[in-house]
């Protein structure tokens, strides 16, 4: 595969990796905004991350913090 080319390609091959892994992980998003909590990210609910990853537009921090808050420890970029 080969990587994105555009903002919005971006966007949406990074929602795809975060909802992958969190179906890998068995994490609905209610799971992951409690998670969430716990690493920071305190504002963060059941609506505000299905928006999120809808969208596919959201902060490096958010992306980062869920990939801990779920226990992936590696990101490969040929995979996003």
């Amino acid at each position: 595969m080969s990587f994105a080319k555009t903002e919005p390609e971006w966007a949406e091959r990074a929602s795809r990796h975060l909802k992958a892994e969190l179906k890998r992980a068995g994490i609905t998003y209610a799971g992951l905004a409690n998670l969430l909590k716990k690493h920071g990210l305190r504002d963060e609910t059941k609506a505000s991350v299905s928006s999120k990853l809808a969208r596919g537009t959201f902060t490096s921090i958010f992306f980062l913090a869920s990939q801990v808050a779920i226990g992936c420890q590696d990101v490969r970029l040929e995979d996003i």
